[in-house]
């Protein structure tokens, strides 16, 4: 009943809380006639195999159901590079898209080909060279998809003082 409720926020919080909802309940709301309802489910929910058409017909949840599809020619040379993109990043992309898709005219979509594994070398150098930004935010977006993030080690504990050394610290510090 919540899943059919005629306001939009009762069924968006049914996705929100309800990530275990059985399949018709699912389906409602992949189907739902609120383009953001459909959009949050298909984000929310693995689709069943026979909405997948439908999914990918409709603009809003397109680039979502991508990821449940093979990457096919079509997908890759779709206008929108939302799509684009995780075509870019499905496992099962063939060598022949990812060639295909290195030289796309969109830089999220190059940079998420330069981040593959699977990309060789001299395509991801080639790639890279390409992705020359002077806005040192987007740089670092596009680079920290292809490199491990790393964290600075942690400062080490400071050392264990007396209540006398302690006492002679804050002293000398004026405290």
């Amino acid at each position: 009943m919540l899943a059919e409720d005629p306001e939009p926020s009762v069924r968006s919080s049914v996705i929100e809380h309800g990530r275990h909802a059985p399949d018709p309940v699912r389906r409602v709301l992949l189907t739902d006639f609120d383009p953001n309802i459909r959009k949050a489910a298909a984000s929310a929910y693995s689709p069943p195999a026979d909405l997948l058409p439908l999914l990918l017909a409709d603009p809003q949840t397109r680039a979502i159901a991508v990821q449940y599809v093979d990457p096919s020619p079509e997908l890759a040379a779709d206008p929108d590079s939302g799509v684009r993109e995780p075509v870019a990043t499905h496992p099962d992309l063939s060598a022949e898209l990812r060639d295909l898709l290195a030289g796309d005219p969109d830089n999220v979509v190059r940079n998420a080909i330069g981040a593959r594994p699977d990309t060789p070398p001299s395509l991801r150098d080639s790639i890279v060279a390409t992705l020359a930004t002077d806005d040192p935010v987007t740089h670092w977006f596009l680079s920290f998809r292809r490199n491990a993030p790393t964290c600075p080690p942690p400062a080490p504990a400071p050392p264990k003082l007396t209540r006398e050394q302690a006492e002679d610290l804050l002293a000398r510090a004026g405290l």
